[in-house]
């Protein structure tokens, strides 16, 4: 009976708990230390619940607090198929297969891009833009005197943020959360001294808003620009609850005089029915009345109980640590010192995990099950005019997103991309057909939450045809994490219709009778032809042939699993294999990006899209194909050091999965240099931002999300053709990561992998098999595997040292590497 209960679920993960604590220093990875105000939202505190977001600045004269709801859309469904593009398809083909690029892509611009202006009109445009709800603004009394003593953090465990000063010998503090039970911004007010709390308060937008406000309670209320059309209706209001003192209001704010304590609420909504979008949901105002009716009825201790639970239960699920000795001065030092000493190259593991945490905060905070997925900047905007409209970005960045989601453990955060693709589905058959007159559904490098899928106004990078594709793939990475047959049996229609349509605007180029897509490009790339011309419309790149094997054996695998569609899949197969090779360049050795061997106008350029054979695919692996694994290192050298953030983690998560720790760690180090350029600026500025943004430059998620991914995926991957678990496959030779331990990572097939590692050797490994399918695992060392019961394991191993042994479902596995 001690037996067994030594190996409980509960207690597998316990187990490590003493090891966990002793590996960092003093929660150095989870308290974000600030040491003053934030002088813009790049170095705020960031808050959310998937639906609202904050941004809390802290400051102590006039606080402000950006509020965002994730549906604050500008724009509306559109129609931007041009219906007589179809036509033109013939012609441009010819051109492509008579090596007339230059022709093709003129006559491509004409008739082969989005009608009307596309994406930019930016936010007064149908096309549309994500945009902040506003602020909330605390104008404090005796603002123009000193304060002392200031400090404010932001706790990763739970979700939470305290600011404190002194001023005229009185302690002031104020906490904030984002509650998700409660679906309100919940902001605390606090003095040492009874009656010393005075302040004005009000929500403020500067477009398009009405306000009105009535007792303890301010409205704000308007429509968003649809050009045309009648925009997107949202509303929101402040609740003032005082404890002690004296309200008044006036027509802009409500006024708090000598109250000891406050408590302040402020709930948002719109009347977006995403993603059926075509429909309209309630009228915001009652709802976010009601909803703040149920949360004013909780005490602050109440509300944030039961925030914290709510959050844990996601964020508890994972974690990585190091032993690592860090500088004693860490703990005392804010974000912005730890980067700068970061970038130094002095040691700061628990930085590293830190940011790994902040990552997977993020998606807890940006991308909750039912609502819709993290754009660009997650859900934080300070902004009117987001950079790109803050749209979904199909050609890497909405993807890229989503890359931590299944191996962290977050794979129920990773279902409102599914929704998107639900939509893209939906509007994408229109937009197949008026263009390729294909089956299936298409979507181009741009979308938003009114189902856009037309190409985007320039065919210079708005014509790449895989991006609807890629996205999709991510159906079949969440299958291959949970083998949930019913949710496959959802995602099928789906990753047939992509297959469908990549099936259809397939031709036979004359080299090599090989099926290539026609037209696309190489996402944002460009190449020069025979006359210097810089040409980016193409047939066949590499990163289509790629995700075009995927989708095409994705789709077929998958029906064989469900039992349909017999004679389609073994179609698609036989044309996958009809696909272009990856090939290597032999004038540069690298791994070649479009179908003939050119010259690259960018040979630094952010986009490596002929990489995701690697990553997030597995045709290119170290073990299986060597020779194209070492074209890619060949590429990532040429391509150098230069880039933007998200670039960074994209390489990152390259150089994980070829196995080379110590170059992702090379890249961590420029990901997390300290930046403030807040404008567009790819040549120079990318890195980390105060509150850790990913400065692209400006702040895009998306480099948050890889970088979280390729940390994960430095401790544990488990792609390839059978799904092999490796432990430490990417760990750096860093003195300070050497030891350490990971709970809660996930491995495909549905296995949950914990385990502790001492001066680079892997000793503990607890595994939870979640479907009860066979684990295979590679252990080069003595072992022996035991089960709940603490009953020896039967396994085989083969001559490269994987190891197989059977589970069942609900299975929990302890292996002693010796």
């Amino acid at each position: 009976m001690k037996m067994k209960r030594l190996f409980s679920k509960r207690n597998f993960f316990c187990m490590l708990s003493g090891l966990f604590a002793v590996t960092t220093q003093a929660q150095d990875d989870v308290r974000m230390l600030f040491k003053q105000p934030a002088d813009n939202y790049l170095s705020s505190a960031p808050l959310g619940n998937g639906r609202l977001g904050a941004m809390v600045f802290g400051r102590a004269d006039r606080e402000r607090i950006v509020l965002n709801e994730i549906s604050m859309w500008s724009g509306g469904v559109q129609d931007a198929d041009d219906k007589d593009a179809y036509k033109y398809l013939p012609e441009i083909r010819q051109l492509l297969l008579a090596g007339k690029n230059k022709e093709a892509q003129d006559l491509m611009q004409k008739h082969f891009v989005c009608k009307g202006p596309g994406s930019g009109e930016g936010k007064d445009g149908k096309f549309g833009c994500y945009q902040t709800l506003g602020d909330l603004f605390i104008n404090w009394k005796d603002a123009q005197q000193p304060i002392q003593n200031y400090s404010r953090y932001l706790r990763l465990d739970s979700a939470y943020t305290k600011t404190t000063w002194q001023r005229n010998g009185v302690d002031f503090t104020e906490e904030a959360i984002v509650s998700g039970p409660q679906q309100v911004i919940a902001v605390r007010l606090r003095s040492s001294k009874a009656g010393a709390l005075s302040f004005a308060t009000r929500i403020y937008r500067k477009e398009r808003v009405s306000y009105a406000v009535k007792g303890n309670e301010m409205q704000m209320s308007g429509i968003m620009n649809s050009r045309g059309d009648e925009g997107i209706y949202y509303a929101s209001v402040l609740k003032v609850i005082p404890t002690g003192g004296s309200l008044t209001q006036n027509d802009t704010s409500i006024i708090v005089n000598n109250a000891t304590e406050c408590l302040l609420l402020v709930s948002a909504a719109t009347d977006m029915n995403w993603p059926n979008v075509e429909q309209r949901g309630p009228a915001p105002l009652p709802v976010v009345q009601a909803t703040l009716q149920k949360a004013s009825a909780q005490s602050w201790k109440n509300l944030l109980a039961a925030n914290i639970k709510d959050y844990k239960s996601y964020f508890d699920r994972c974690s990585i640590k190091f032993a690592g000795a860090a500088q004693p001065e860490i703990g005392k030092m804010s974000v912005q010192e730890r980067l700068v000493n970061f970038s130094k190259g002095n040691s700061d593991p628990a930085l590293v995990s830190m940011y790994f945490n902040f990552g997977r905060y993020l998606m807890i905070s940006s991308s909750r099950p039912g609502g819709m997925p993290a754009n660009l900047q997650g859900l934080w905007a300070d902004e009117y005019q987001t950079p790109w409209n803050g749209d979904y970005h199909t050609d890497i960045n909405v993807q890229m997103n989503y890359w931590p989601a299944e191996v962290t453990n977050l794979a129920d955060c990773h279902t409102p991309l599914f929704g998107l693709l639900g939509q893209m589905s939906n509007y994408g058959s229109r937009t197949a057909k008026a263009y390729y007159n294909a089956r299936g559904w298409v979507t181009h490098p741009i979308t938003n939450p009114f189902g856009f899928t037309s190409p985007g106004e320039s065919s210079s990078w708005g014509s790449t045809v895989t991006g609807g594709i890629w996205a999709a793939t991510h159906l079949w990475s969440h299958y291959e994490f949970n083998h949930d047959k019913k949710f496959l049996a959802q995602a099928y229609p789906i990753l047939k219709g992509a297959a469908q349509f990549y099936q259809d605007i397939l031709i036979e180029e004359p080299t090599h009778k090989w099926l290539v897509t026609a037209p696309s490009n190489s996402p944002e790339n460009a190449y020069f032809d025979a006359n210097g011309n810089h040409i980016a419309n193409c047939m066949g790149p590499t990163v289509d042939n790629q995700f075009g094997r995927a989708i095409l054996n994705y789709a077929a695998d998958a029906a064989d699993i469900l039992g349909v569609d017999k004679k389609w899949a073994d179609s698609v197969r036989a044309i996958s294999k009809r696909l272009p090779p990856n090939q290597i360049s032999p004038t540069t050795g690298a791994l070649m990006e479009w179908l003939t061997d050119v010259k690259e106008v960018e040979p630094e350029h952010r986009h490596t899209s002929h990489l995701m054979a690697v990553y997030p695919l597995d045709e290119i692996t170290p073990w299986d194909t060597p020779e194209l694994a070492d074209a890619v290192k060949v590429t990532l050298a040429h391509r150098g050091k230069g880039g933007i953030g998200w670039a960074w983690a994209s390489r990152i998560m390259t150089w994980s999965r070829l196995q080379n720790g110590d170059k992702a760690l090379e890249h961590l180090r420029y990901m997390l240099t300290p930046s403030t350029v807040t404008t567009v600026e790819y040549s120079s500025g990318a890195g980390t931002y105060p509150n850790l943004f990913c400065a692209g430059p400006p702040f895009q998620i998306d480099g948050n999300f890889g970088c979280t991914a390729g940390i994960a995926e430095m401790f544990l991957q488990s792609h390839g053709k059978e799904d092999v678990i490796r432990l430490l496959p990417a760990l750096p030779s860093d003195r300070s990561l050497q030891s350490g331990a990971v709970k809660g990572l996930r491995a495909r097939r549905g296995f949950e992998v914990s385990y502790n590692w001492k001066n680079a050797k892997v000793q503990t490994i607890n595994i939870v098999s979640t479907n009860g399918l066979p684990c295979k695992i590679l252990l080069n060392n003595a072992f022996t595997i035991k089960d709940r019961s603490g009953k020896a394991v039967k396994y085989k191993k083969d001559a490269s040292g994987v190891v197989e042994f059977a589970t069942v479902a609900n299975g929990a596995y302890k292996i002693e590497v010796i």
